[in-house]
């Protein structure tokens, strides 16, 4: 019932990553965020197994008694609703006592830690709807690169070789969804939260941005238009220029919500690669021309 989309936060990230140099801080960050996302899509692939008995909702936020909690994945069936924390860790890790550290020592978040507070928040959630259901949590590591050494037995921990067992287990615990089930997951997606208030962008400024159309194989930038297509030196890859244009508009716009779509404006986004007789004509064919003499604008067709 709700499909996982790349949140601003990580497409901001993404172009500002081609746009500007990154801090080391913000590139761990920024890595972080694309590493945690590609698991998520490959824990949504395993989840596609599962029968029509089940309801899932992916990338949830949630706010309860003043404090946000984020859900990977939830999924209801008729008789409990189980909750998914992904990790994409790649490498060695162990456990001593409540903390976990790589190979190197580099302490970690436990992910433990971080499934008890968040099922705990959950489970407040639901007693404020008046739902009194069972909740089974889980961390699921999908990388199969990942090992964890002196991992205890019993904890809600699914490993990667262990993903297929679960699978099984779950359909064997299917049943025909009930109405109650069903208008759980609709409150909750009325509840969704649909941007944390909270952000960890890096400050940026328009004058300070590197200006061009991106590439979408290598985030290159692209260096000459043939006829119809953009190209890439870089890595070879071909784009038609107006879906490429229109990308960077969007661009353009999530970086800049507060500044008005003008021709001019977007010519030197995309660093002259394209035409302002040619921009103005995408601009004309799929957005709304606002006429104020000399101060024209653009805006999104309703």
């Amino acid at each position: 019932m709700k499909d996982r989309l790349e949140s601003s936060e990580l497409t901001i990230m993404r172009s500002l990553n081609a746009r500007m140099s990154l801090g080391e801080k913000e590139k761990t960050y920024y890595g972080n965020l694309e590493k945690g996302f590609k698991g998520e899509l490959k824990f949504d692939q395993w989840l596609e197994n599962l029968s029509d008995d089940y309801i899932v909702l992916n990338d949830l936020l949630f706010e309860i008694n003043n404090t946000l909690f984020q859900i990977d994945s939830l999924v209801i069936s008729s008789n409990t609703v189980y909750f998914f924390e992904v990790k994409n860790y790649e490498g060695d890790f162990f456990i001593s006592g409540d903390r976990w550290y790589s190979l190197s020592k580099t302490e970690i978040k436990n992910p433990l830690l971080q499934l008890k507070r968040n099922a705990s928040l959950f489970r407040q959630l639901l007693q404020s709807l008046g739902f009194n259901i069972t909740i089974e949590s889980y961390v699921i590591f999908v990388n199969p690169e990942f090992q964890l050494f002196q991992a205890p037995l019993n904890q809600p921990i699914i490993f990667p070789n262990q993903l297929n067992r679960f699978s099984t287990k779950l359909r064997k615990k299917s049943a025909e969804l009930n109405e109650e089930s069903r208008e759980l997951a609709e409150q909750l997606l009325s509840l969704h939260l649909s941007e944390s208030p909270y952000s960890r962008l890096p400050k940026y400024e328009y004058d300070k941005l590197k200006k061009g159309v991106i590439c979408l194989n290598c985030r290159g930038f692209y260096s000459a238009m043939i006829r119809t297509n953009l190209m890439c030196e870089g890595c070879g890859n071909k784009e038609d220029y107006q879906i490429a244009v229109l990308r960077s508009v969007r661009e353009f716009t999530q970086l800049f919500p507060d500044s008005k779509i003008i021709t001019r404006k977007i010519y030197e986004w995309c660093n002259g690669i394209v035409s302002n007789k040619s921009i103005r004509k995408i601009l004309i064919s799929n957005y709304k021309l606002i006429e104020s003499g000399t101060s024209s604008y653009y805006v999104e067709k309703d």
